[in-house]
């Protein structure tokens, strides 16, 4: 007696759901980034309002001290010259991911981990150094708005620097899969992101407000 032919059956006998579901987990993967690119944009926002704030307000300085006489800029321009360099080498990770090389892409993220940090160590000590020079974020509306900027921008740094590295361990544990690829494209994305802003930050809030 012949078998039934199963209709969800593949060309080897194997069921068709077994393809839709990695189909599905290639659209879940998709949605994913999707997501990462909307939160992105809110956060342009975000930034283009902090911007336009500081713009407004960076003549308010209360008869406090203002920008010029305490923002000591050689500092500025090594976190400046660190941050950059780290999107450089999240791009080395990125191109050794491409390859299949799982060492040099998490060689390449722990590097750029460290750099990240390192600029974190130096915007605090500039922010310890003006508290102690008499420029807190209650001093002026200036004040008010410098720290909330240059803060908000160093929150998202440190949140990276957490992100990246549980993507380290999650690299080293798991290797390179469609998941981890995504998760690796998207925090390159995100840092570059932050580069951009800062390149801002640093024309817009320490070259206007120092010449």
């Amino acid at each position: 007696m012949a078998h039934a032919i199963d209709p969800h059956a593949g060309a080897h006998g194997h069921p068709a759901h077994d393809h839709h579901h990695g189909h599905d987990h290639h659209d879940q993967e998709e949605m994913k980034t999707f997501g990462f690119w909307l939160f992105l944009i809110t956060d342009v926002i975000l930034f283009g309002t902090l911007f336009a704030t500081f713009v407004v307000l960076r003549l308010n300085t209360a008869g406090g001290p203002t920008g010029g006489e305490l923002i000591e800029l050689p500092g500025i321009i090594a976190s400046t010259f660190i941050l950059l360099t780290s999107s450089f080498t999240s791009g080395i990770a990125l191109l050794e991911m491409n390859r299949g090389n799982k060492k040099g892409l998490i060689v390449w993220l722990i590097i750029t981990a460290l750099l990240g940090a390192s600029f974190i160590y130096l915007e605090v000590t500039e922010f310890i150094h003006l508290v102690h020079e008499g420029a807190t974020i209650g001093t002026s509306a200036y004040w008010s708005a410098f720290f909330t900027l240059v803060g908000t921008h160093g929150l998202h740094v440190s949140v990276g620097l957490v992100w990246m590295t549980a993507l380290i361990i999650q690299l080293s544990r798991r290797g390179i899969t469609p998941v981890t690829k995504r998760k690796v494209n998207i925090i390159s994305l995100y840092w570059h992101f932050l580069d951009v802003v800062w390149i801002f930050v640093f024309t817009i809030v320490y070259l206007m407000g120092v010449m």
